[in-house]
């Protein structure tokens, strides 16, 4: 068995960010100073909180939902990257990831305010354009503009990226080894010191008890999961999921008790986990195929939870 290098102390890194809180874990020369890397962690997931956020009326993403039609608005750069990649995401998967729920999300009391009857029956059963029919992008200019009306919301998405922005820091901070997280999501970078994968806990989809179901190993990779037993509202004595169908203007009534998909990073992974969750199980698998992802999926079976494996073995 490899040993762990005498040289190398771990650091074991978290803060509150978004309701939840980062973490950075990895190995470096005993003699490093380990609070400029954590508050430039702090910092990374801070500037998407601050730019993405739909519980801070002043970040830019609400700026951009209150601008006015057809009107040209400077956005960030890091927000116009989890932005393209939103609708670029939304374009693969047949609108089953739609950035441009977020009048949905609200008026069902996911959001800062509590559910809305009214808007309720308003979003059921709407047809809309999906949001890369309502929203452009002019990355060179580092501005975008609404087509039509649309309110935007990145909570499938921006969670991922900020973990990437995690895995950058160390980077700059010649870190090469890492697994960095937020709230689930996960990415890892190089290997253990003792050159074991990094591994990642799979969460047995519970709505009382926090438990690993199973584990994965990542190297270079990312894994994101998307279920149904965080975040959810009980109405007619069941339980219905925080992740909107767009085809439905609501949450999800027959899907996967979760999504974990594994990808190269984990903006991706992040957006495609609600995709495939959003898709079905007649359209999962083909999505996963012709988008190159490797997924997991636990469904509800009675009092029985079954798994099933798409696409790459890990």
């Amino acid at each position: 068995m490899s040993k762990i290098p005498t040289d190398l102390a771990r650091h074991a890194l978290n803060g509150p960010t978004m309701g939840t809180r980062w973490s950075a874990l990895f190995h470096a020369p005993a003699a490093t100073d380990a609070e400029p890397i954590k508050s430039a962690l702090a910092a990374s997931v801070d500037v998407v909180d601050c730019q993405m956020s739909s519980w801070k009326p002043d970040s830019d993403l609400m700026r951009l939902n209150r601008a006015p039609i057809s009107t040209w608005l400077p956005v960030p750069g890091e927000l116009m990257a989890v932005l393209a990649k939103g609708l670029e995401i939304g374009r693969h998967s047949d609108g089953a990831f739609d950035i441009g729920m977020g009048d949905v999300v609200a008026a069902w009391g996911f959001g800062p305010k509590e559910a809305d009857p009214k808007a309720i029956r308003t979003a059921l059963g709407k047809a809309r354009p999906p949001a890369h029919e309502r929203l452009e992008l002019d990355p060179d200019a580092l501005q975008a503009r609404k087509l039509a009306p649309l309110t935007l919301d990145l909570s499938g998405i921006a969670k991922g990226y900020a973990v990437d922005r995690m895995m950058a820091v160390l980077g700059s901070f010649g870190i090469t080894d890492a697994l960095v997280g937020l709230d689930g999501e996960m990415r890892a970078c190089g290997a253990r010191p003792d050159g074991q994968a990094w591994t990642v806990a799979v969460e047995r989809p519970d709505y009382e008890a926090r438990v690993p179901m199973s584990i994965i190993e990542l190297t270079d990779s990312a894994v994101a999961t998307s279920g149904d037993y965080r975040h959810w509202v009980e109405t007619g004595g069941k339980r219905l999921s925080h992740t909107m169908n767009p085809a439905r203007g609501g949450p999800l009534t027959d899907a996967a008790a979760s999504v974990t998909v594994l990808a190269e990073t984990c903006m991706e992974a992040d957006a495609w986990a609600t995709a495939l969750m959003v898709s079905g199980r007649r359209k999962d698998a083909i999505l996963a195929a012709k988008n190159g992802l490797t997924a997991f999926y636990i469904h509800r079976d009675g009092g029985n939870l079954q798994k099933t494996h798409i696409g790459r073995s890990n």
